[in-house]
């Protein structure tokens, strides 16, 4: 494990939100990801970065931004390095975003509604996806309009048609970018870091809140970010997070996202206890063989 140093600075005055982003050499990309953040806010916010390497001028540019960050002369991968920045956290709230993510304007006025409608801490929000490419992900938007790289990026495009698109909320909110009371954080104790780099922490994560009795799982429709869907991944060794979380929560990540948090369909309230199917009972004797 890579020795990690911490570099703190004052959160702007007012910060309602602490935006935690993990980057690895990728300074073209988390550089957009932050001034989107500082022009299409509506609210003021605390940025922090995890530096996996910074061999490209990531460090030195966030001091000269005065960014606070934590730093890792090797990538420690995502566990760690969301784990880490989120000890500089300064608000109430914890928001997780990759750095090829672009926020599109008023994205945390809407979370903040939300926050605000609720009422209590028990909740995992996240925003809407817009990307270039369709994966099957009913949670998505998907457009090819604005690009799918920072050289062909039509980011005014963007910023006047990014409302244009019909999503309504939905359910099963887990990946980033996504918001959590820091307190809730806490509780669940972050990241589990035996699934690092990676691979299946986010499921798991949503895992260990609905053991600790979260049930807000939401999708906020209006909320939207686009993704460049930039695969850090692919440059690393993977963990066998498929293998992992079934060993550990006795069931498939699939058939938890599908039966616990139903992924993708429209939000019509608070999750609660999935019906004992004779689907959800095999699930979970099938996870028990060998795999």
């Amino acid at each position: 494990m890579e020795r990690i140093e911490f570099k703190e600075y004052e959160p702007a005055t007012g910060a309602r939100f602490s935006i935690v982003i993990p980057t690895w050499n990728n300074l073209p990309y988390v550089q957009l990801c932050v001034d989107s953040i500082r022009k299409n806010s509506r609210y003021p916010h605390q940025i922090i970065l995890h530096v996996n390497e910074g061999s490209d001028g990531t460090r030195a540019w966030a001091d000269e931004q005065k960014l606070a960050h934590s730093h890792s002369a090797k990538n420690v991968g995502v566990c760690y390095a969301v784990n880490a920045a989120a000890t500089l956290v300064k608000t109430d709230y914890m928001v997780y975003m990759n750095d090829d993510m672009y926020v599109c304007p008023d994205w945390d006025h809407y979370l903040w509604q939300e926050i605000e409608a609720l009422g209590h801490s028990q909740f995992f929000i996240s925003s809407t996806i817009i990307e270039p490419k369709d994966t099957g992900n009913p949670c998505v938007i998907v457009s090819d309009a604005f690009g799918d790289s920072i050289e062909n990026f039509r980011e005014d495009d963007l910023k006047n048609r990014f409302i244009d698109f019909t999503k309504e909320d939905w359910q099963g909110g887990t990946w980033p970018p996504n918001i959590i009371p820091k307190k809730l954080w806490d509780l669940v104790g972050g990241y589990s870091v035996e699934f690092s780099p990676g691979m299946y922490s986010d499921p798991d994560f949503s895992r260990k809140l609905w053991e600790a009795g979260v049930r807000l799982f939401k999708g906020c429709g209006k909320s939207r970010v686009f993704h460049f869907m930039c695969k850090s991944t692919g440059r690393v060794v993977k963990n066998d997070g498929r293998r992992q979380f079934r060993e550990k929560w006795g069931i498939p990540s699939s058939k938890f996202t599908k039966y616990y948090l139903h992924i993708g369909s429209s939000f019509d309230g608070p999750l609660t206890e999935p019906e004992e199917t004779l689907a959800l009972k095999w699930a979970r004797l099938r996870a028990r063989l060998p795999f």
